[in-house]
């Protein structure tokens, strides 16, 4: 007579099966979900650069039409755009201003926030309260002081009022390193006090190099600002065309074709393109300077 044994390890509990089948069925349907959504997002804000780039690639007819691709492709709008108007000048320009004030930036806002950050002084908070102020003053109201400053020094038209006032640096900038700075442990800085190291030899050597993300950030958000600067060349070097930069030019530019617009996508698709490749490049450290980690490990 045979015997029916159980084993245990062979058995199958329905319900558990149940909940498995149905936890991976709603971990699908979640993933399907969060990805059509970011795709979705994504065509939206890509629509708008589609169209420029599309435009730019166009001829006059087929921008008046409803068409939204080019056929042929005009390559030679580009062309047109540095033959028509001095657009390498304006690059140099704007490359000039943005890289300089970048790194003056960056230069003039490590030290106080180290400062403001890993050294312990009397009237630290009341200091950084003044930095954190300076970010309400409006840029209006200092417009004309600053403005008939730089004229008694001599500097209008120059660009040495869109590069110098970098060097000086921004409540801002300040108050992103001094945010980063701060959480960093106090451990490494003591450490590093009991080997031998002087402040400048911390902040060089230590500081500095755990805080790469936020000064990059802080480098990137310079640099795009003065990239993007309309009013500031328009106040100082408008009177000098030979130093005007991108954003003065592509005014002008669109006031001589302002009825064409497949030229004035193409310059404005010059524009664009040395932003979106430089923050590309740097997307992975740009966001962690942003979003201010910590150091691990």
């Amino acid at each position: 007579m045979s015997t029916l044994t159980f084993d245990p390890a062979t058995y199958v509990d329905p319900e558990a099966n149940a909940r498995r089948r149905a936890k991976l069925w709603h971990d699908f349907l979640y993933s399907v979900a969060n990805h059509t959504t970011l795709i979705f997002m994504s065509v939206i804000f890509m629509m708008p650069l589609f169209f420029v780039v599309a435009t730019s690639l166009m001829d006059r007819s087929q921008t008046v039409s409803h068409s939204l691709w080019p056929h042929p492709f005009i390559w030679h709008n580009y062309i047109k755009v540095f033959q028509d108007v001095p657009f390498l000048r304006w690059t140099m320009n704007t490359v000039l201003v943005s890289t300089l004030g970048m790194i003056g930036t960056v230069i003039s806002s490590v030290p106080p926030a180290y400062v403001l950050s890993r050294l312990q002084w009397r009237g630290r908070s009341t200091a950084f309260i003044i930095i954190l102020a300076t970010m309400m003053l409006p840029g209006q109201v200092t417009m004309i002081p600053v403005y008939v400053t730089f004229s008694k020094m001599g500097w209008i038209p120059s660009l040495l009022p869109l590069i110098v006032p970098a060097f000086f640096s921004s409540g801002f900038s300040i108050f992103l390193l001094r945010q980063f700075f701060t959480s960093i442990p106090d451990e490494i800085s003591d450490a590093a006090r009991i080997d031998g190291c002087s402040e400048l030899q911390l902040l060089l050597k230590i500081i500095v190099p755990l805080a790469k993300p936020a000064i990059a950030a802080v480098a990137l958000f310079s640099f795009l600002g003065s990239w993007n600067d309309f009013f500031g060349p328009l106040l100082y070097i408008v009177e000098n065309p030979n130093l005007w930069t991108l954003g003065i030019g592509l005014n002008a530019f669109q006031g001589a074709h302002h009825v064409e617009a497949n030229l004035m996508m193409a310059a404005s698709a010059l524009f664009m393109l040395p932003v979106i490749v430089i923050f590309f490049l740097s997307q992975k450290v740009f966001i962690e300077g942003v979003t201010l980690t910590g150091v691990k490990g």
